[in-house]
């Protein structure tokens, strides 16, 4: 959740309850339930995001490893290749088959 979002929710109750409060045809026991229960709402809806930023943050964690390691996996395949061609390169010739000419 970003931090505009956040500011607009909280900016949002704070005022549906004070025009809750003013127009609200209840008593005070009343009033205060429902300020408990939007409160609790809020809370719920919190923590519902934060689930879900959560969840989202694992996952792009999860894809970042699997990408981390296939880059490993090629490097390290790369490196292999790399090596085995030095080895080809510098490899003395074999001498002849049928031994050294005199």
């Amino acid at each position: 959740m970003d931090k505009n979002g956040f500011s607009s929710f909280l900016l949002g109750l704070g005022v549906g309850i004070g025009i809750g409060m003013l127009f609200a045809p209840k008593s005070g026991a009343e009033t205060r339930q429902l300020i408990k229960d939007k409160t609790g709402e809020g809370t719920d809806y919190l923590k519902q995001r934060a689930s879900e930023v959560k969840d989202s943050a694992g996952d792009l964690l999860n894809k970042s490893k699997d990408a981390l390691n296939r880059q490993k996996d090629t490097i390290a395949e790369a490196m292999e290749a790399g090596k085995q061609a030095y080895r080809d390169a510098v490899k003395p010739a074999a001498p002849p088959a049928d031994g050294p000419a005199h």
